[in-house]
């Protein structure tokens, strides 16, 4: 499971310039031999660990890492 999260890390991280916010999917191909299901805990587990967090358009549920994006700055202004 360690190895699937920094996996999961890296690879936003390698996409930090361009994007900060990532949907559901965009992880299932980083583990092609695993369940969506499986994906999910890994994803879960970081949110958990405060490694990562949600980010909710009303719409829909992304995953970020905490802090990072245009977003979380204006979330914290009062």
């Amino acid at each position: 499971m360690e190895e699937a999260k920094n996996i999961i890390v890296e690879f936003i991280e390698s996409k930090s310039k361009s994007k900060s916010k990532f949907y559901f999917n965009d992880f299932l191909p980083l583990f092609p031999d695993m369940k969506p299901r499986e994906v999910k805990k890994i994803l879960s587990a970081l949110v958990k660990e405060e490694v990562m967090e949600y980010w909710s358009s009303g719409s829909t549920t992304m995953y970020g890492l905490k802090g990072a994006g245009k977003q979380a700055a204006a979330e914290h202004e009062e």
